[in-house]
């Protein structure tokens, strides 16, 4: 319920009536808005006395009290002045420039009167220049006048002044609310941009809130558009008081002209206000009504519907004015003609309601007659000239309804003596606090600053959700291709793709190559291909690749990054072969995606891939993928329902290609390596008596999804089985518990230990454990003296056979290399790849040379990542580039199938007479054998074939020995 906050007696009859009226009045006004009339009690009889008057004044004193307290704004007036026009003058001040009783309990903000604040301006210039004795002349009193108003910025002036520092004080102090929101909103700052540039942004903040509240505290901007202004150049109450001066043409759009006007009206006020100072009565009578019209203009203005802070719906009671005794000498009775004449004028209803008790004696009647004008010398003022004038001048004071019979908006309410001495006691008057609104929830200053504070939490928070989800996420251009995710160890990683600069998946990677490109890092890789997108003008045709790889490891070991760095490379050599070597028509976009560490993540980079290419119909497939996980399918899947086709470098599974039509493999399958090692296998075990052998593998669910080692030990089976071996149980190793080494120890001692120590041993498992490996084999009794033949996938092609990996004096090492360098064509392309790197290097610095026989050797390009990735890219890019015209992802897929590239590094990269979900087997390899003669590990091709020559091999092929 409402809360009670008064409770009397009504002391007579007339008390009960006058305070119901006011009340129903007060309180209907949210319903329905009733007009609000000028209430005027007083005692019927003329010769009651003196104590019936107070009875009537004590009314208006018990119903102001009765709404003190309920939120309605009231304000009690008492006339002071030494003329009737003073004291109502000074009403009307006290009413606009002091603050109502109810200014700390109202249902919404304090009002605000700028209309009669611009008033008090120009009545303050006026009376400043006024009082100068050396004014000569009206045109000289009017140009001072106005300068003093530019002196005051047009407002009347305050106690204190302004300075810098105080304003800069003031914009920042944490309990105001634009100081709160400058704190809130460099919060979010700090986070976004960093300090640096947030301590700039909040310097620059700072000089412009302390600029901005100096000026508006002392001139306020673009003058001529505020309310004030406004309405003193277009209120038709001065329109005829200033016919003498250029008064029309206020425009939003024209501030000289506007300016022109305002200055016009404003100088015909002060000659006016300058007048009533020197006792005229019309200009008197001229100023307090254009004080009251610009007091009701004001009042309405907080009245007005469709304000941005919803007033009229907060402000449900109107404004009462309560005047205990109005005579004309206090100036009560003249104040409530000059409210009634104003009224009567204007079309608006304004919400202003008004009390006043009268003593019995005095007539509620209009204003007094005004003197006669004082006769003027002939010439001055005579004809139809001095009429027009005067009539000019009765159309603001003479023609106002001051002549009428009764006042149209005042509310006469006799009270009889018998009402006013009949008592009334068990007459009990309430009155309740005035609800606040829903509206005031919704858009108070609490609720607003609550709502900003919590809009500017959660966009803080957000920007971190953001920060922490996306590798880029600012709140304005996040880029939602490349998101963080955790990886092994707790890292977390970039996964995705590089759509925004901002994106670099080697920033900070100096990670080197290998032999003539060392020097050349990975960072610097992965900046000149973004300078090469970068020269691809806007209008230039191209198509798009994406290149999918492991560009993050760890931070412990940078070179978990090589694989990616080194078929990274190979994609920019033809990247830059394309737009700049050949300067082909159709230019050759490529975007980073990182599958993360080992492509742990690749099924996340794929669908980002999916993503950009839906955005972007330039992308017309995906190089890359070159490790055989758990994840392969699906994401080539996902790839194959997009209709994106796949050109992969160095994934060795042998189903992909049988599975999805997508997948065209440019490096030879576990299978077809496993059968080439099985001609060496069968040839060895032809010299051998009952000859034994072991697969030995890295063990399933080590939470690696690694799928390369599961099918090496397939292939590895079968091809033991089928060369004549008998193999012995199958034996498996694991990881340390973080990652790192292999524990081989067991496994080693019980091959090693066994009744039959076996001839050879298909090893499948990673290049990382190979050191462990062969150190195993050369000091573990039993294997360390006997000579034993392993086999391996293409895997080791990583490996470096120096210091780092040393062999058992005992052991030979077999394994297939997917890029057959000395089986192929192509000479040009290194000492090509040599120059294209040496331009990245700082201005000055030079690679070395390239050994000439077979630069294939250098550790540049020996492990033939950047070999493979590079072919994959020219195939992509041969078939999307149809007789030099961009063709779609669709019908770059179709064209695959006819691509033949020859003369490559390996041979000659074709698809030509593969066919959907069959084995393609045009790719090429090498068998590469390793053995220690001497202190280092010396290494030969034993056997292999070109890419593109579908000639099987032979053991006639594959010497051992």
């Amino acid at each position: 319920m409402t809360r009670e906050v008064w409770r009397d007696s009504a002391d007579n009859e007339a008390a009960s009536a006058v305070f119901h009226l006011m009340q129903e009045l007060i309180d209907q006004y949210r319903v329905n808005r009733p007009v609000m009339p000028l209430v005027v009690a007083q005692a019927e009889d003329a010769a009651a006395g003196t104590e019936i008057d107070d009875r009537v004044e004590r009314i208006v004193h018990q119903v102001h009290r009765a709404n003190q307290l309920r939120r309605v704004p009231v304000k009690l007036l008492d006339g002071h002045g030494t003329t009737p026009y003073e004291a109502a003058l000074s009403m009307v001040r006290t009413l606009t420039e002091r603050p109502w009783e109810t200014r700390g309990t109202s249902q919404y903000k304090p009002f605000t009167f700028p209309r009669s604040r611009l008033l008090a301006a120009i009545e303050q210039a006026t009376a400043t220049v006024v009082a100068q004795q050396d004014v000569r002349s009206p045109r000289e009193r009017d140009e001072r006048i106005l300068e003093q108003l530019g002196s005051l910025r047009w407002r009347a002036s305050r106690s204190g002044g302004s300075n810098w520092w105080d304003s800069l004080r003031a914009s920042v102090r944490p309990e105001t609310f634009v100081g709160a929101v400058f704190i809130a909103v460099l919060s979010v700052l700090l986070g976004e941009i960093g300090w640096v540039l947030t301590a700039l942004v909040a310097a620059a903040a700072l000089l412009g809130l302390a600029v901005v509240r100096l000026v508006t505290t002392s001139a306020p901007p673009l003058l001529w558009l505020r309310r004030a202004s406004r309405w003193l150049a277009t209120t038709s109450s001065l329109a005829a008081s200033s016919t003498a001066y250029p008064s029309d043409g206020w425009s939003w759009f024209s501030p000289s002209g506007s300016w022109r006007v305002i200055r016009a009206r404003a100088a015909a006020v002060a000659e006016r206000v300058a007048d009533a100072g020197a006792g005229d009565e019309h200009a008197r009578q001229f100023h307090l009504e254009l004080r009251v019209q610009a007091l009701l203009e004001d009042l309405l203005d907080n009245y007005r519907p469709h304000a941005l802070d919803w007033r009229r719906g907060k402000r449900t009671v109107p404004p009462v004015v309560f005047l205990p005794t109005a005579t004309h000498d206090n100036g009560g009775i003249l104040l409530i003609n000059a409210v009634n004449n104003v009224r009567s004028r204007r079309s608006e209803v304004d919400p202003l309601l008004l009390l006043a008790s009268l003593p019995a004696d005095r007539i509620m009647r209009h204003t007094p007659p005004l003197p006669p004008e004082p006769s003027v010398p002939a010439g001055v003022r005579s004809g139809a000239r001095a009429r027009y004038e005067s009539w000019v001048d009765d159309l603001s004071v003479g023609q106002a309804p001051a002549a009428a019979v009764t006042l149209a908006w005042v509310l006469r309410l006799p009270l009889s003596t018998g009402q006013l001495t009949h008592e009334y006691a068990h007459a009990q008057l309430v009155t309740h606090r005035v609800r606040r609104t829903w509206a005031w929830w919704v858009m108070s200053r609490t609720t607003v600053a609550l709502a900003l504070v919590g809009a500017l939490l959660g966009t803080f928070l957000w920007s971190e959700h953001l920060k922490e989800k996306y590798c880029y996420g600012p709140l304005v251009g996040v880029s939602t291709d490349a998101v963080r995710l955790t990886g092994p160890g707790g890292v977390k990683e970039c996964i995705g793709v590089a759509t925004v600069p901002e994106v670099r998946f080697a920033g900070g990677n100096g990670l080197q190559l290998n032999g003539v490109g060392k020097g050349v890092t990975f960072e610097r890789i992965e900046q000149a291909i973004r300078e090469q997108n970068a020269s691809i003008g806007p209008g230039e045709p191209r198509v798009t690749v994406v290149y999918a790889g492991p560009l993050t490891g760890t931070d412990k070991n940078r070179e978990d990054t090589r694989k990616g760095l080194e078929e990274l490379t190979g994609v920019y050599l033809h990247q830059r072969f394309v737009n700049d070597t050949a300067n082909r028509s159709v230019k050759l976009r490529v975007l980073t995606a990182n599958g993360g560490q080992d492509m742990l993540r690749q099924t996340t980079a794929v669908k980002k891939i999916i993503e950009v290419a839906r955005r972007d119909s330039s992308v017309v497939g995906v190089v890359g993928l070159g490790r055989n996980t758990t994840e392969s399918a699906e994401a080539t899947g996902l790839l194959q329902r997009a209709g994106l086709p796949v050109v992969d470098s160095t994934n060795s599974g042998s189903d992909l290609a049988r599975e999805y039509p997508n997948y065209f493999g440019t490096s030879a399958t576990d299978e077809e390596q496993a059968d080439a090692l099985g001609l060496i296998a069968g040839r060895l075990a032809d010299g051998l008596d009952d000859p034994q052998a072991v697969v030995l593998s890295r063990k399933v669910g080590n939470e690696d999804k690694d799928r390369y080692t599961t099918e090496q030990r397939r292939v590895g089976l079968e091809m033991l089985k089928e060369s004549g071996y008998a193999l012995a149980s199958d034996t498996q190793y694991s990881l340390s518990k973080d990652g790192g080494s292999a524990n081989l120890d067991a496994p080693l001692h019980a091959i090693c230990g066994a009744e039959r120590v076996p001839d050879a041993l298909y090893f499948a498992g990673r290049v990382e454990d190979v050191n462990t490996l062969m150190s195993g084999l050369g000091q573990t009794a039993g294997c360390s003296d006997k000579k034993i033949t392993v086999f391996t996938g293409d895997d080791l092609t990583k490996a470096r056979f120096d210091d780092s990996t040393k062999l058992a004096d005992k052991v030979t090492l077999y394994y297939g290399a997917l890029a057959p360098m000395s089986q192929g064509g192509g000479r040009a392309f290194y000492e090509d790849s040599r120059k294209a790197l040496e331009s990245l290097l700082p201005e000055g610095e030079r690679l070395p040379a390239l050994p000439k026989a077979r630069p294939y050797e250098d550790m540049m390009f020996a492990s033939g990542q950047t070999v493979i990735s590079y072919q994959a890219t020219a195939a992509l890019y041969a078939a999307a580039t149809r007789s030099d015209n961009p063709q779609s992802a669709a019908e770059t897929w179709a064209t695959l199938y006819s691509v033949a590239l020859h003369d490559m590094p390996t041979g000659t990269i074709t698809f030509r007479g593969t066919i959907p979900y069959a084995d393609q087997k045009v790719h090429g390899l090498n068998i590469v054998e390793v053995t220690r003669l001497g202190p280092d590990a010396q290494s030969r091709v034993v056997c292999g074939r070109a890419a593109g020559d579908r000639t099987p091999l032979t053991r006639a092929d594959c010497p051992v020995g």
